[in-house]
């Protein structure tokens, strides 16, 4: 797909909107990219590193001119759930784990983008997407409490943490506490002035009183030093057991970032009529996420709240995601040292901001009111936060699947006829207008076929021939639904085939697509000669029925 000139950023006149946008980006990317790092549970720097890697890789492969891509709150929360588990209290060893994950991650959205397989956020259905984002908000915030309430709980199990943290209401910090709340107040306030960077405010308020109010003698915690060294591209060193259960967690990574990422890249386009190129945003993806892991940062995706954040700036073009990142840069090089004086309850803040746009009842409200994916939603929420982050992600991916299959599972057959003497044939059940063909029995199943429900569907199409009222002496198949077929559908065809030709009838399969015509014609099915699988719609199928009976 082409791109137009906006969207590359050819367009001069829209520089100073990119530029403006990438500044006040770089004002809120940076304070978030740290307090990712804090809920992925790894060394600040490498939050930084992910920030810089996601602008610049996406700022040069990817298709839209809005989508930022940086460290997200909800892929961190998965690695620090991953990390924790094989690491087994090793730092050192989850800096590294990390790294293997987040390069596994890359690997795949780049084979992912090769192989055009950019629908790949189907097999996560949307309100099994939306109550694991609002189960994973809970989780983040509550997981941020005891850095604003100035405690070191012994638990990491959310409902063993809360019950730990309002047990010991008397051990909270309330000079941390304060500075938590009015940081938090702060953000909420700001964030109603779009063009303001009010993560970097706080930050550097929160710096301020630290350096002059002396917070941690009232032991309110800091950010502490971040080592920030050359960038040196670093395989991770990991035994093969490790690279196998990453690679595990891998594809879940992948199917959660670009459910994330491909949600606020499309829509975005659809907001100003962009084309989308899902394959491509892979690829960019991919490439964000491989130099990440090299250089030992977190997983980075098109977060929604970044890009809008970005659009609402002014942006035009991919300039301003580059513009951020040279910005991000250079206050990273002159103003690091004083990012180690942020007070810990200043940072927690951010998170819990940050992540409070997912957490709106509103969200899901629709699906109790449409009565539709009710459990769904409400199995989805309480896995993450019965199951945990990483079980529950499994999951909600797990319920996706087996929603997917219910549907394709699905043996629905429709009768067709034909509306007066025009070319449309639709179904009787829905049109009672529609009139069937004398002597001709039309059926179209209404799921793709494939090996879990193919033989189900041509069972109820024998069952519709031996209970039609009329003689039957031809019936239509049209398989317009089913873009391939696999073996076990194919073996369904050559039996009912078999059934048809046996009682003297005659079957011609329409609207088959190219794919299909092929495979038919390569499997020589018996009782499905050349002229039976042809490109023929549903009205050239009934005149070639009466050619053949006419000749006859």
């Amino acid at each position: 797909m082409r791109i137009s000139a906006a969207s590359t950023g050819t367009a001069g006149g829209n520089r100073a909107g990119d530029l403006l946008a990438g500044l006040s980006l770089a004002g809120l990317l940076l304070p978030e990219a740290v307090a990712y790092s804090s809920i992925a549970n790894l060394p600040p720097h490498m939050g930084i590193i992910a920030l810089l890697a996601g602008l610049a890789c996406y700022a040069l492969l990817g298709s839209s001119r809005f989508a930022i891509v940086s460290a997200t709150s909800s892929s961190a929360a998965v690695l620090a759930a991953a990390t924790a588990t094989m690491a087994i209290g090793d730092p050192a060893h989850r800096v590294v784990l990390a790294a293997g994950l987040v390069l596994l991650t890359g690997v795949f959205f780049l084979v992912a983008g090769m192989a055009r397989m950019g629908n790949i956020t189907d097999f996560i259905a949307k309100p099994v997407m939306r109550g694991f984002t609002f189960g994973l908000a809970i989780v983040i915030i509550v997981k941020q409490l005891p850095k604003v309430f100035g405690v070191h709980p012994q638990h990491g199990e959310l409902m063993p943490l809360v019950a730990e943290l309002f047990g010991q209401v008397g051990a909270w910090n309330p000079v941390a506490v304060a500075v938590g709340a009015i940081a938090l107040a702060l953000l909420f306030l700001l964030a109603r002035l779009k063009s303001v960077p009010g993560a970097m405010i706080v930050i550097a308020l929160g710096i301020a009183a630290s350096r002059w109010l002396d917070l941690s003698h009232y032991g309110v915690g800091l950010v502490g030093p971040i080592v920030l060294q050359r960038p040196a591209l670093t395989w991770p060193q990991l035994a093969r057991a490790d690279w196998i259960q990453l690679a595990e967690l891998a594809v879940a990574m992948v199917m959660i970032l670009y459910a994330e990422s491909y949600g606020s890249i499309r829509s975005f386009a659809m907001k100003h009529g962009d084309t989308v190129e899902p394959n491509r945003d892979l690829l960019a993806l991919g490439a964000a996420n491989v130099f990440s892991g090299l250089l030992q940062g977190i997983p980075v995706g098109a977060g929604y709240s970044a890009t809008s954040a970005n659009e609402a700036a002014g942006a035009t073009s991919r300039w301003a995601g580059a513009i951020a990142a040279i910005a991000v840069f250079i206050v990273v090089m002159a103003l690091l040292p004083w990012v180690a004086l942020t007070p810990e309850p200043v940072l927690a803040a951010i998170v819990i901001h940050a992540v409070s746009h997912t957490l709106k009842p509103a969200t899901l409200r629709p699906y109790f009111q449409w009565r539709r994916d009710r459990l769904v939603v409400v199995a989805a929420v309480f896995g993450v936060l019965l199951l945990g982050v990483l079980d529950g992600l499994m999951a909600a991916i797990g319920i996706s699947i087996l929603m997917l299959l219910r549907r394709l599972a699905d043996s629905r057959l429709s009768i067709l006829g034909q509306l007066g003497q025009g070319h449309d044939f639709v179904r009787i059940d829905l049109h009672p207008e529609a009139r069937p063909v004398a002597g001709i029995l039309i059926l179209r199943p209404e799921e793709p076929l494939f090996f879990a429900n193919a033989e189900k569907i041509l069972g109820q199409a024998r069952r519709h021939i031996n209970d039609a009222a009329q003689p039957v002496r031809a019936i239509i198949l049209s398989l317009e639904e089913s873009p391939d077929l696999d073996s076990s559908s194919l073996e369904a065809l050559r039996d009912f085939a078999g059934f048809v030709h046996a009682g003297g009838k005659i079957l011609l399969l329409a609207r088959l697509k190219n794919s299909v015509q092929d495979i038919l014609k390569r499997a020589d099915v018996a009782g499905l000669p050349p002229s039976a699988i042809m490109d023929l719609s549903v009205d050239d199928a009934v005149a070639a029925v009466a050619a053949i009976q006419e000749a006859s």
